[in-house]
């Protein structure tokens, strides 16, 4: 996504990375760091001034891919057939090469990463804390960045100032 003050100037790209949740559309590893390399080199030729933040894969919950119902564990299907626990592309040690890539093309390319797979391996019970830590790791590279949230224009009203009975309305100003 990027943010654009008033006179059209592009300050902030954030490229959030992810791994697919089906083998039908795995990347292989170095495939993946090319890829990416692509990216930020595509980014940097078109807005040579804009922050660009990369954002690492999230880490995959092993646990959750396994369905016990108190029988012994069976694996989760999913929505191509079959089932994800156990596939390459679908564990936490997996998620954190590719996080781990992503940390060193963004240290190749001299762009700033928010490694969350790694930060999150911190935090025992992590599930449940997710969401905050990303928004906290946002925040603070944008104010690194000298970006931080006041210093963006607000491109839609914020949640708070919009009326609950008629929400269209606050676009509409």
């Amino acid at each position: 996504m990027g943010k654009e003050e008033e006179t059209g100037a592009l300050k902030l790209i954030v490229v959030p990375m992810r791994k697919k949740k089906s083998a039908l559309q795995h990347v292989p590893l170095p495939e993946y760091r090319d890829n990416l390399r692509a990216i930020c080199a595509l980014l940097a030729a078109a807005w040579p001034s804009v922050v660009v933040i990369l954002i690492t894969p999230p880490p995959v919950h092993d646990a959750a891919q396994w369905i016990t119902n108190g029988a012994p564990p069976r694996a989760c299907r999913y929505q191509y057939g079959g089932d994800c626990a156990g596939l390459p592309e679908r564990t936490n040690e997996s998620a954190g090469a590719y996080a781990r890539a992503c940390v060193e093309v963004a240290a190749e390319c001299g762009l700033r990463v928010i490694d969350i797979w790694s930060k999150m391996q911190r935090f025992p019970g992590w599930e449940s804390s997710f969401l905050r830590v990303v928004f906290e790791e946002v925040v603070f590279a944008l104010k690194d960045a000298s970006l931080g949230l006041e210093a963006l224009p607000a491109d839609l009203p914020l949640f708070c100032d919009m009326d609950p009975n008629n929400p269209v309305k606050s676009f509409d100003e």
